[in-house]
């Protein structure tokens, strides 16, 4: 059985657990007032060059999204997001049981467009409406596309000049940032964004995400939020040791890269059969069309998600890679299924 269900089925990149053994008995401070977080988040502010921006660290994605919104929205403002994006697909309701209405706008790629945002600031502006106050986008997207560098600038441009915060959502962060033809730089995000967080749960640590907000009118009483939802591990040092060992020697990118690496040789096995895809995603998330009649005989040989319904006859599937996947397993399932398929078309030419 081979494994292309999501980025954070393996524990943790070795290094990363090396990490937090090395630290395991020497007693350290709790809720983020140690050494491993401090050096973590002065790392993050040198690598992202945002000095003065305030850094957390969380235990995942979703407390991080519902929490930041609670913490940077008022009770009558209100969120626009791609109708694919995770605050409103993923999370249970956790930004609306926050007292918050999300704003969705129909979204082919994954990505919202100025002129998304301009729809729903001109739609609200009637005072009986909510307001909106907050764009939130994730890069990589849900279906594994990525932002350039003038698509994000475009959508900065249009929150500030409408007076909304940009919270960029990173949960495969260094997949996007490292994907073929990408061009955001480190930096573009700390000028382009009010707030971003950074994905260690999906790229190599064993839980984690290191919240970066950059705008100072954000940052005060954040913390004591973050501890009204829940938010913050009493072993917090166990996060900063996992980003400081991320963020050592570049290993955070390299794990990126390479699942990202696997993703196209998959994705390029996939193509030489004949299989088409939902969307072309440059990053470690694939989404090949699949007939009906194959499913019975994926389910044996591999772990995948189910996407959704691409007509009577054919489903998409969603195949993940990680840092953790191995060539080797990508050039046997790629040879497993050419043998299924090949075996199934025999099969059905012989019913006819």
């Amino acid at each position: 059985m081979y494994n292309f269900r999501n980025d954070y089925s393996e524990g943790a990149h070795a290094s990363v657990l090396k990490a937090i053994a090395d630290i395991n008995m020497e007693g350290n401070p709790g809720y983020g007032e140690d050494a491993y977080c401090k050096r973590a988040a002065d790392m993050i502010r040198v690598l992202f060059q945002c000095p003065d921006a305030a850094v957390h660290f969380f235990i995942g994605g979703t407390s991080a999204n519902y929490t930041a919104i609670s913490a940077f929205l008022r009770a009558h403002e209100a969120v626009i997001s791609p109708h694919t994006g995770h605050i409103n697909v993923h999370e249970g309701g956790a930004v609306e049981g926050a007292g918050h209405k999300i704003l969705p706008c129909q979204s082919a790629d994954g990505k919202l467009y100025p002129s998304d945002i301009q729809y729903w600031v001109d739609l609200c502006a009637d005072t009986a409406m909510v307001l909106p106050r907050m764009v939130y986008i994730s890069n990589s997207t849900e279906i594994g596309t990525t932002y350039s560098k003038a698509e994000l600038e475009a959508i900065s441009a249009c929150c500030r000049e409408n007076g909304l915060y940009l919270f960029l959502d990173g949960a495969r962060l260094g997949s996007a940032l490292t994907a073929p033809g990408a061009d955001l730089d480190l930096p573009d995000l700390s000028r382009l964004c009010d707030a971003f967080y950074i994905g260690g749960t999906k790229n190599g640590a064993l839980m984690g995400e290191a919240m970066v907000i950059v705008n100072p009118e954000l940052q005060p009483h954040f913390f004591r939020v973050m501890k009204q939802k829940g938010a913050v591990l009493a072993k917090g040092f166990l996060l900063g040791a996992q980003f400081e060992a991320l963020f050592k020697d570049g290993l955070y990118w390299k794990n990126a890269s390479w699942a990202n690496c696997m993703a196209a040789k998959l994705k390029q096995g996939l193509l030489e059969m004949g299989f088409d895809f939902l969307i072309d995603s440059p990053t470690n998330q694939i989404f090949p069309i699949v007939p009906n009649s194959l499913i019975p005989a994926l389910d044996v040989l591999c772990t995948y998600e189910v996407w959704g319904k691409a007509d009577n006859n054919c489903t998409v599937i969603r195949l993940v890679t990680s840092f953790a996947t191995e060539e080797k397993t990508v050039n046997e399932f790629l040879a497993n299924l050419m043998a299924l398929k090949k075996c199934l078309k025999e099969k059905e030419e012989a019913n006819q």
